[in-house]
């Protein structure tokens, strides 16, 4: 999709009108649609600007759907990916950005693998901050979105996102960092996206089996470890954003080598989800104004300042 042209701001520096903008950054193509969409999807409804940035290429991911499990498409799967995310981006209405890095993969075995040469994951740090600091100068987000330090799930390019994301939030304010990227730019509030939670899915299992429907979560229920906290313990934030449901799981099929559509992402009925679970669940991690938590909106606390 075309992206605009955005004009560089001093540091502090909030005109009258400057329009409100998030920006998400995420470690591959895909990561945009299963975490946040509908929340992005809402706030584009709004007229608020939304830019995602995506860290790799995704070109290390298998193919996840079995109709999509076809020699021609492994062969191409770096630039069935990229059309991918254009689709899914169109869809969901937001701008988008790849930072050029390459996906290291998620090494199996005891002990695991190396990570490749050359790959996100073991870039020097400064090279991909000074590449999220880039974007974040040209676009001039008031609130960014990212991963937890456990990128919410160990893959080493999603812990290698939070530590990028946060180092540029940090160095995209300061005029003695990468003077060449632009002027400085403040980001107001960084949130990390949180998931699936016990909860989420106990209500979600217990709601299909009273439905007399099949339920994908009785087995992953069972497996959890009592000791292992929910993530609801950290949320700040949580989001409604049932109406852009719809919206978000188009954006995932529109991920066909990664998404199978009769899967577990689907397994609970639309209705269902906007009835039981109507929000999408943050963690504010850095703010530099004032909001009172909890919080039912990523902009709170800015909305009156710009």
């Amino acid at each position: 999709m075309t992206e605009s042209s955005f004009q560089h701001a001093p540091a502090h520096s909030r005109p009258a009108g400057e329009p409100l903008r998030m920006m998400a950054v995420h470690a591959h193509p895909d990561d945009e649609s299963s975490k946040g969409a509908a929340t992005m999807a809402r706030y584009v409804s709004e007229g608020i600007e939304v830019m995602v940035v995506t860290c790799t290429g995704g070109e290390a991911g298998s193919i996840l759907n079995p109709a999509m499990d076809r020699p021609e498409v492994l062969e191409n799967m770096t630039e069935i990916r990229r059309e991918e995310m254009a689709r899914a981006a169109k869809i969901l209405g937001v701008h988008h950005r790849w930072l050029g890095f390459v996906d290291s993969g998620l090494p199996e075995g005891d002990p695991p693998p190396p990570l490749p040469s050359g790959c996100f994951a073991v870039t020097p740090l400064a090279e991909s901050v000074a590449a999220l600091v880039a974007e974040i100068r040209e676009f001039r987000p008031q609130v960014l979105v990212t991963y937890d330090e456990n990128g919410g799930y160990p893959h080493p390019d999603h812990i290698r996102c939070h530590e990028v994301s946060m180092a540029a939030f940090e160095e995209a304010a300061d005029p003695d960092k990468h003077p060449e990227a632009g002027e400085p730019w403040q980001v107001l509030k960084v949130y990390y996206s949180h998931g699936f939670s016990k909860a989420k899915m106990t209500k979600f299992h217990e709601a299909l089996l009273a439905n007399n429907l099949e339920s994908p979560y009785g087995e992953w229920l069972a497996k959890w470890d009592p000791d292992r906290a929910d993530v609801l313990e950290r949320v700040t934030t949580q989001v409604r954003c049932a109406d852009q449901f719809e919206v978000r799981d188009e954006a995932l099929k529109a991920h066909a080598t990664q998404i199978d559509p009769t899967s577990r992402w689907f397994a609970v009925p639309l209705h269902l989800q906007q009835e039981l679970w109507p929000t999408e669940e943050y963690e504010l991690a850095k703010s530099l104004v004032d909001s009172t938590l909890p919080e039912d909106d990523l902009f709170a606390g800015i909305r009156d300042k710009v």
